[in-house]
Formats: C-alpha cells, structure tokens, sequence
C-alpha cells in the first residue's frame, strides 16, 4: 500500500478551485453620488483680456457667501454686482445682462423696498490698485447662482449710490467673470 503525500499549497489550491463560484461573488459596489460643488469661482477680466482678479463664491447654509480680490485697478470705489447670465463678451460685457434679480426686487442694499440678490457693498480698490471685499448674498442659493445659464461676476467704473433702480448709477462695466464650479 503506497502513501501519497499531497502538498498543503497544491491541496488549497484543488479546494480553491473546487468551491462554488456564488460563494466568491462580491456585494456590489455602492454607488458614488455626485457631490456638489464646494465652490465657484469668476476669474475677472477687463475687455482687453488682463486678468484682474477673481471672485469665489461658496454656499453658506440658505445664503452664498462671495470672496473678492482684485489687482491692477484704478483706485475708487467700485459697483459690484453679481449679473444673471454667465456671460462676458467684452467690449462692454452686456451678455452678462441685469443684476442677478430671481425675487423681482428694486436695486440696493439701502433701498426700502428690497434689493437685488446680486447686490453687493461697493469695492475700495487702494492706492496700489488692490481690493477685497467679503460679503454674504442675501436672497441667493448655490443652486441658482449656479443655474442653467450660469452668472457672472461684475465690476462697474463707479461706485454703487445703493438706491438707484436697477444699477445703482454705477457706469459702465469694466471688469467680468463667468463662474465656474470648482
């Protein structure tokens, strides 16, 4: 009578192969939701293309909170808006169109009766041509900041009176970014 000796490793491996493969299926995966974005960005720009500075915009629980810094500018204060198309072809970045509006209010942050939810405190650009500005959005959601047709960032060659319908008398627009997710 003849001993066979088998091997630990073949013997694990005959096993191995001998199992059912229902025993070797995996749980499928879960699926991976899209997260949102954490926040948008509006790189500005004057008509000839020079970059001056960019505007971050982050949700903020029921609100969006907009951080501003921007270089390279004429010293003064400054309207600045967030605008309801993302948009900015320049000269004159009127593809931006009016302020970002979606409550069909009046213009400024002083007006009695409301304001604009693109509606910001002036900018003060210094001596060194350099500004920043923090502000939250009163009236404004993440979702329709970010909306189909997207909103630009604007700055305007002078500064926001705060009352006046629909702009706030302040000139022309100078600078423009389209946000974008980030």
């Amino acid at each position: 009578m003849r001993i066979m000796i088998v091997p630990a490793t073949l013997l694990a491996c005959a096993v191995a192969a001998c199992s059912s493969p229902e025993s070797e299926q995996q749980a499928p995966a879960e699926p991976v939701e899209a997260q949102a974005p954490v926040e948008a960005v509006a790189v500005l720009r004057t008509a000839d293309g020079t970059e001056v500075g960019r505007a971050t915009a982050m949700p903020d629980g029921e609100s969006v909170a907009i951080a501003l810094r921007v270089e390279g500018l004429e010293p003064g204060e400054r309207g600045v808006h967030i605008h309801e198309t993302g948009s900015c072809e320049g000269p004159d970045f009127t593809s931006a169109g009016a302020h970002w509006n979606p409550a069909s209010a009046m213009h400024g942050l002083e007006h009695p009766e409301g304001q604009h939810a693109g509606d910001m405190p002036n900018l003060t650009v210094a001596a060194d041509g350099a500004g920043t500005l923090g502000y939250t959005l009163v009236g404004a959601t993440f979702d329709g900041l970010m909306d189909a047709d997207g909103s630009a960032f604007v700055i305007h060659a002078d500064r926001d009176d705060q009352t006046t319908d629909p702009s706030g008398d302040s000139g022309n627009r100078i600078a423009c970014g389209v946000f974008e997710a980030g």
